[in-house]
């Protein structure tokens, strides 16, 4: 996939796990994830995964997975083999991404599959552009969003409800500062970039977009704010 496709189509991930660390023991029990083409949730991947212990009575009452679920479910490897297969080349994106990756990376490791490079995280976008939200818990930012609610702390759930984040917060970018169209490349920057730089980082973008929009033969660039707003 060329770099420009990257933008365009990305992977949100989300794990169910038995704990915090996998440098301790845990394991994932669950994966979920779905992917974004252009702008829309265009496919989905679900499974439960046996992860060789008995989960704790506090992870069944958080999560609602019990161990009578995992009894039948197939092997991490297993699993694993076909996620990657589902995520292809692309890019992924998580809700608190360093949770999330180093899941993946143990459980690919004992898979034997390649580890993904390229990971971007929801929680920290979301404090650079959300920064009056009481929190910024995946919970809580659905509901100052007003998007879709689904069952928190199963994984295919919480990923569709990252991804519709993901989407929001793009939005809002691109409406706060009449950007066209927002990279992933832009969304993984924007996560590392010190809170207190944040217009100067959008507003160099936004200035980056315009020149290169005016320059192209044939191409139009109109930044369109909302009333009231001012640019970046």
């Amino acid at each position: 996939m060329s770099a420009k496709g990257k933008d365009f189509s990305v992977v949100v991930l989300d794990f169910e796990t038995t704990g915090m660390a996998p440098d301790r023991g845990d394991r994932a029990i669950e994966v979920g994830a779905v992917r974004i083409d252009s702008g829309r949730i265009v496919d989905r991947f679900q499974s439960l995964m046996h992860p060789g212990m008995r989960v704790s009575p506090f992870i069944e009452d958080y999560t609602g997975i019990t161990n009578a679920m995992l009894r039948d479910a197939p092997s991490p490897v297993e699993v694993m083999r076909d996620f990657h297969r589902f995520l292809g080349d692309c890019p992924l994106i998580a809700h608190n991404a360093s949770f999330d990756r180093r899941f993946l990376e143990a459980e690919f490791r004992r898979a034997g599959l390649p580890l993904p490079s390229e990971y971007a995280c929801s929680l920290l976008v979301a404090r650079r552009i959300y920064p009056e939200a009481p929190n910024h818990k995946l919970a809580t930012l659905v509901h100052y969003r007003t998007l879709p609610v689904g069952n928190f702390h199963r994984a295919l759930a919480d990923a569709e409800m990252t991804a519709h984040l993901w989407l929001r917060m793009m939005e809002d970018i691109r409406n706060r500062c009449g950007l066209r169209m927002v990279p992933f490349s832009l969304m993984q920057e924007l996560g590392k970039v010190k809170i207190k730089r944040v217009s100067e980082f959008l507003e160099s973008a936004a200035g980056d977009a315009d020149s290169d929009h005016k320059n192209a033969p044939g191409l139009i660039f109109t930044k369109t704010l909302r009333t009231g707003e001012s640019p970046c």
